[in-house]
């Protein structure tokens, strides 16, 4: 069974994000921002990580960011779900280490398949 890290400060999104994968039969891990979602990774070793883009304290593009700068984190894909959905984002985010890219609100099939996408 793979694990996705669900990062978002909302909590009503995390729990709607965190169903999607359950019902999909992904484990989830959660976390409130991106500086949590860094501490959950070493514990965790997700197989794909599932983050907002803005929220305080780290942002899911920092979280990438950092993720792809230690050799033991730097294979994990990571999936943007943002409200921003201009095409000028999605290249930052591209450029950012951003595998794959959700625009909120989604469905459960956008969110589901945008990761086995990542993970492939």
């Amino acid at each position: 069974m793979n694990t996705i890290l669900v990062v978002d400060d909302i909590k009503a999104e995390l729990d709607l994000l965190s169903q999607y994968l359950i019902k999909a039969g992904y484990k989830v891990v959660t976390a409130n921002d991106g500086k949590e979602a860094l501490e959950k990774v070493i514990d965790n070793k997700p197989d794909a990580i599932l983050t907002d883009w803005i929220m305080p304290n780290m942002g899911g593009l920092d979280l990438c960011r950092q993720l792809k700068k230690k050799a033991e984190t730097a294979d994990i894909p990571v999936v943007a779900c943002t409200a921003k959905d201009r095409d000028l984002d999605k290249m930052w985010a591209s450029k950012q280490g951003v595998k794959g890219y959700v625009v909120k609100p989604c469905s459960e099939e956008e969110v589901v398949t945008a990761l086995q996408t990542a993970m492939a």
